[in-house]
């Protein structure tokens, strides 16, 4: 299947939630919006204990966001909307009272890493190296920086930022704390989730809705936060210096 497309199944208790674009999983604002939906939709569903958010195919978890919108964006309003679709997207998992195991299966770029850093518990191959390549278009994480940062702190958030033409290693992430287990293929990557969020459903919802609190305690403004960020972004993607470099990628 080459269409893009957002897909829940449920079974034992456990929600999986998969996208999929062809353009390497990189998230149009129609998919993150449908994305966005579908995690809200499952907080709400009484069938559902555990959540699993994974993307299609093989190779790569998520390029970030789409280069072909981003490119076609001309005024400071639709940048807005269009930075808004993560934002909606982390706060959607923010809000979701159950907990989000994330299945990342290879290479995660931009806001990608955001949406990684946003799930509660991370489980990754070791092909899952992390980029935060915004800066090189002329940009910057903005939106996704509140994640990321609180996952792994302000200095290794930091780093990836500024040095945005590399990739850091899925050991490096793990050690950093946005992975928390690495393994040597996706075939045990997929037994040990399956077997992890099975266990999960067997623990008591109402603590488990209660721990999430918890752990997303000090989040409240991210809805204004990171509409704030969207528009930074928004106005930076019209920068001559922005409009320049995507011509590139055209």
């Amino acid at each position: 299947m080459t269409q893009p497309y957002v897909n829940i199944e449920i079974e034992n208790g456990v929600g999986t939630i998969e996208f999929f674009h062809p353009a390497h999983n990189s998230l149009p604002g129609d998919i993150l919006a449908k994305l966005a939906q579908t995690i809200t939709d499952a907080g709400n569903n009484d069938e559902i204990k555990v959540i699993v958010l994974k993307s299609g195919r093989d190779r790569t978890f998520c390029a970030g966001a789409s280069f072909k919108e981003l490119i076609n964006i001309n005024d400071a309003e639709t940048g807005k909307v269009f930075f808004l679709g993560f934002a909606n997207v982390i706060n959607a998992m923010r809000k979701c009272p159950k907990f989000i195991i994330g299945r990342v299966q290879g290479k995660t770029v931009g806001g990608g890493v955001g949406v990684a850093s946003a799930t509660d518990y991370c489980m990754a191959t070791k092909y899952a190296s992390i980029k935060l390549s915004e800066l090189n278009v002329g940009i910057g994480p903005f939106v996704v920086g509140p994640a990321v940062e609180r996952k792994i702190g302000l200095s290794a958030m930091s780093q990836i930022a500024i040095d945005a033409n590399t990739f850091y290693s899925a050991e490096w992430a793990k050690e950093k704390g946005l992975f928390t287990q690495v393994f040597e293929d996706i075939e045990t990557l997929d037994t040990e989730v399956k077997t992890f969020a099975e266990h999960l459903c067997s623990y008591n919802p109402e603590a488990m809705r209660e721990m999430k609190k918890v752990f997303w305690e000090g989040t409240e403004h991210w809805d204004t936060l990171l509409a704030e960020r969207a528009v930074i972004s928004g106005r930076l993607v019209l920068s001559d210096f922005t409009k320049e470099t995507l011509k590139r990628f055209k």
